[in-house]
C-alpha cells in the first residue's frame, strides 16, 4: 500500500523519473514503507510536492488578490506562539498609577532620576578558564564603567560589602561549567534585587561571521524588547540600569536585549549608514541568550534570601502559550 500509485521507478542507471509524474495517492504514508533508503527516497520526493504545491496555491492567492485590486480581502495574519499568547493579568499598562508609583519608588528609582552613575563589577566563578576569561573582557567592552576582577576563593557575602563600599551599582558574576560560561548572577547595589539567569549560546567575538570592528569606547544606546508584565518590567529596568543615561549617538552602537518566549537574546551591533535612506548593521559581538531562573529581593544570599520570583517548570510550563516576562 505504501508504494502503490507513486510511478518512483526503479533506481538503475536511467536514474528516477522527473518529479512532475509523481502522483502520491490521498493514503499515502511514508512509514509503511519497509526499506530505509527507498523510505528516505521517498519522503524527500513527498516534501518537495508538498512545497510545489505550496507555491501553486501562494502563487493563485496573489493573482486572485491583482485581480480583485482594492477589493481584495485583507490579509490573513499567520499564527504564531507569540500573538497566540495566554493573557497575563500582570501585563504592564504604561498609564497604570500603581505602575508609575512602583517606577519611582523602586530601587532603580535613583538611577532613572540620574543621581546615580552606573559603575559595574564583573567577576566570575572561582579560579575561571580562559573562555569565560575572555568572554568578561569582552563585556567589559559593552558596559560603560565596567570593571572586570577575578575570584580566588572569595565568597560573594564578602565581595559585596566591598562593592558598596566602593561605590558600585552592580554586580555581574559569570558562573561557568566545564570550562564554558553557563550561568550569570545580576545583584543590584546597594539593596538588590538579584536575578540568576542560564546562559546559553555563548559566541565570543572571533567566533561571529561577518563581524564589524572592534568596539570603540562611545556609550551605547539600548534597546529593550518584548519585557511586557510586572516581572519582566523589573528584568528590564535592572539590565538599563547598567548602561549610563545619554548614549553617544555618534558612535552608532547598539545593545539589545530581545526578550522572545521567556528567553533574552543579547546583541551588539553598529549601524552602518549606507545613503540617506539605506542603513545596515554589523554584529560586534559578544552574543549570548539569558533565561530567568529566580528573582530574590535584596542582594545575594543563597541561605536566607527571600525570592520574588523562582521558575518552577512543572508547575509554570503547562502550556507552550504561557510567558511570564
Amino acid at each position: 500500500a505504501g508504494h502503490g500509485g507513486t510511478n518512483a521507478g526503479q533506481s538503475g542507471s536511467a536514474g528516477p523519473p522527473a518529479p512532475e509524474r509523481v502522483l502520491f495517492p490521498p493514503t499515502f504514508s511514508v512509514s509503511e514503507i519497509k526499506n530505509k533508503q527507498r523510505r528516505h527516497f521517498m519522503f524527500l520526493r513527498w516534501k518537495q510536492q508538498q512545497r510545489k504545491e505550496k507555491l501553486a496555491a501562494k502563487k493563485k492567492r496573489r493573482k486572485e488578490r491583482e485581480a480583485l485590486g482594492d477589493k481584495a480581502p485583507p490579509k490573513a495574519i499567520p499564527k504564531t506562539i507569540e500573538n497566540q499568547r495566554v493573557y497575563d493579568e500582570t501585563t504592564v499598562d504604561p498609564n497604570d498609577e500603581e505602575v508609575a508609583f512602583d517606577e519611582a519608588t523602586d530601587e532603580f528609582a535613583p538611577y532613572f532620576n540620574r543621581q546615580t552613575v552606573p559603575k559595574i563589577l564583573i567577576t566570575t566563578s572561582d579560579r575561571p578558564r580562559g573562555r569565560t576569561v575572555r568572554f568578561c573582557e569582552q563585556l567589559a567592552t559593552v558596559i560603560p564603567n565596567s570593571h572586570v576582577y577575578y575570584r580566588r576563593g572569595l565568597a560573594l557575602k564578602r565581595i559585596i560589602p566591598q562593592c558598596i563600599a566602593r561605590d558600585f551599582t552592580d554586580l555581574i558574576v559569570i558562573n561557568e561549567d566545564r570550562k564554558i560560561p553557563n550561568g550569570l548572577v545580576l545583584s543590584h547595589l546597594p539593596d538588590g534585587p538579584t536575578a540568576h539567569f542560564r546562559m546559553s549560546s555563548v559566541r565570543l567575538r572571533k567566533e561571529i561571521k561577518r563581524k564589524g570592528k572592534e568596539p570603540t569606547q562611545h556609550v551605547p544606546e539600548v534597546i529593550l524588547n518584548n519585557f511586557t508584565t510586572r516581572l519582566g518590567h523589573s528584568v528590564g529596568r535592572m539590565f538599563a540600569s547598567l548602561f549610563p543615561h545619554d548614549p553617544q549617538f555618534i558612535g552608532r552602537q547598539v545593545a539589545t536585549f530581545h526578550n522572545q518566549r521567556d528567553y533574552i537574546f543579547f546583541r551588539f551591533h553598529r549601524y552602518i549608514f549606507k545613503s540617506e535612506k539605506k542603513v545596515g548593521i554589523q554584529e560586534l559581538g559578544p552574543r549570548f541568550t539569558l533565561k530567568l531562573r529566580s528573582l530574590q529581593k535584596g542582594t545575594f544570599d543563597s541561605k536566607f534570601g527571600e525570592y520574588e520570583w523562582i521558575h518552577k517548570r512543572r508547575e509554570m510550563d503547562t502550556s507552550r502559550r504561557k510567558f511570564h516576562l
